[in-house]
């Protein structure tokens, strides 16, 4: 006689509402920020690898956060795209830079929600790297120690215009020691610092440096961004680094390629931890979405319940528009 099995865990999968109450991750809105472009030209920019992400004005900028809001999303990131750039990056801690500009005007639009600011110079600087640059043994990088002061000073300007939370990811030796250092003599000791503690040096920025006109003229970002091949050793110890310099939340950067890496984060420290579903990995689902390989609404639910599952608190996400509005509805 076949002995039947009496523990069944199907029980508990029949029903959508038997799933739904024993369900371990659960997303919600206010998990997902949500990234904006601005930038300086007087008509939004659709961004051609990244299908329905466009540069903003700084007025669509606030029509997009006001977007945001309405569907329960409390938080933006905003990255900048100037006119005019130089050797220095000079637009990035101007007092009328595109992203203190939309700093204010969303502020001054929605005071509750929570405004996230890049704080690097990639998107400011002639050659697309992010600060001085300098060649070392025939190489070109970025001098780190020099960059620390315009990083610094990016850092009070974006606070002085508003920002809820300065964002540094320039992946400079010392950056966030420096950047608090600026922002509690400037009297913003309330300002949090939310470091991009572990970044790789990946290839799925691709669309972003397309959409940001970031990609660097000379050399790349190898030489201090981290190697995606690097192991668990390295990751612990630039997230040792920041948390030591007074980080108040970690990142990991890109997600997908490095859940693992988040697992690890969240094991190891109790401060709130970030992912950022980056541009690459955006791009993909879409275009996949878009030639009907895969289903778009199952497959980003999906992927930023994997991010949470692995640790996560929240989520940098470009589809955070989009995954809140299906929330709402399964809601």
């Amino acid at each position: 006689m076949t002995v039947l099995p009496t523990v069944r865990p199907r029980r508990l999968r029949r029903t959508a509402p038997l799933r739904a109450m024993t369900r371990e991750v659960r997303l919600h809105p206010q998990q997902f920020i949500h990234p904006i472009f601005v930038h300086e030209g007087a008509e939004d920019q659709p961004i051609h690898s990244m299908p329905g992400v466009s540069r903003h004005t700084v007025a669509s900028a606030v029509a997009a956060a006001r977007e945001a809001w309405s569907l329960g999303i409390l938080s933006v990131i905003l990255f900048g795209i100037p006119e005019h750039k130089d050797e220095v990056g000079t637009g990035a801690y101007a007092e009328d830079g595109i992203v203190q500009q939309a700093t204010r005007a969303i502020k001054a639009a929605l005071p509750n929600l929570t405004v996230i600011t890049d704080t690097c110079l990639c998107e400011y600087t002639s050659h697309g790297h992010c600060g001085h640059l300098c060649e070392v043994a025939g190489q070109w990088t970025v001098d780190n120690d020099p960059t620390l002061e315009l990083l610094a000073k990016t850092a009070v300007s974006q606070a002085q215009a508003g920002a809820d939370i300065v964002a540094p990811s320039a992946m400079m030796d010392g950056q966030i020691a420096a950047i608090r250092a600026a922002l509690d003599a400037a009297a913003f000791t309330h300002v949090p610092v939310m470091s991009y503690a572990v970044k790789y040096a990946s290839a799925y920025y691709g669309p972003f440096r397309d959409a940001a006109g970031s990609a660097p003229s000379k050399g790349d970002r190898a030489s201090y961004q981290m190697d995606p091949a690097g192991g668990y050793r390295e990751a612990l110890r630039e997230a040792r680094i920041d948390v030591a310099e007074g980080a108040d939340f970690l990142m990991v950067k890109p997600a997908l390629a490095y859940l693992d890496v988040v697992k690890l984060l969240r094991e190891h420290f109790d401060l709130p931890l970030i992912t950022y579903n980056v541009s690459g990995e955006y791009a993909l689902v879409k275009a996949a979405a878009i030639a009907g390989y895969i289903d778009e609404r199952r497959t980003v639910l999906e992927t930023l319940g994997g991010m949470v599952r692995a640790g996560a608190d929240a989520i940098i996400t470009y589809h955070a528009i989009d995954a809140a509005r299906w929330l709402a509805e399964e809601r």
